[in-house]
């Protein structure tokens, strides 16, 4: 026999509601039970009678607080990991400005190639260079020309 799909909503018959409630209850205990047992994990389970003052606590009080405390314990551990979104936001923003410091870098020092190849061509440097541009592009020759003079010492060293 199949069953019928239950419709998740607020039981409104009391006598019904508690039925549901008291079988409810010891399935969830049983699930609990046997997770502990399967998988060799602490576990435990508070419920709130509605129907009732008293609180079923599963396996009894002194476990439960237990493995409360081992959960507390292991949050405030891995507080420090945790990341808030203010932090969050911050490193990503730090972690941006680098990554533009660096775009910025790779432009200019590409720009300056292209000034470079461009004077080499035509024999004369544009109207719009600066003393600074100068200057940087005489870095790069030199750059340039470290890196020939490596690349052949390397090619002589292994003929």
């Amino acid at each position: 026999m199949t069953r019928k799909k239950v419709k998740l909503a607020f039981i409104i018959n009391d006598s019904t509601r508690k039925a549901s409630y008291k079988k409810r209850k010891k399935t969830i205990i049983k699930k609990v039970r046997e997770l502990t047992i399967l998988c060799g994990i602490p576990a435990c389970a508070i419920i709130s009678d509605p129907f009732d003052s008293k609180t079923e606590v599963w396996p009894n009080l002194k476990e439960a607080k237990q493995v409360i405390e081992r959960y507390q314990n292991s949050y405030m551990k891995d507080e420090r990991k945790n990341v808030n979104q203010e932090s969050f936001l911050l490193q990503r923003i730090t972690k941006a400005k680098e990554q533009l410091r660096m775009q910025r870098h790779d432009n200019h020092e590409n720009e300056l190639n292209i000034l470079m190849f461009w004077y080499l061509q035509n024999n004369k440097l544009p109207d719009d260079v600066t003393v600074s541009d100068l200057k940087d592009l005489d870095k790069l020759i030199e750059k340039n020309m470290k890196e020939i003079d490596d690349k052949m010492a390397s090619l002589s060293l292994s003929n």
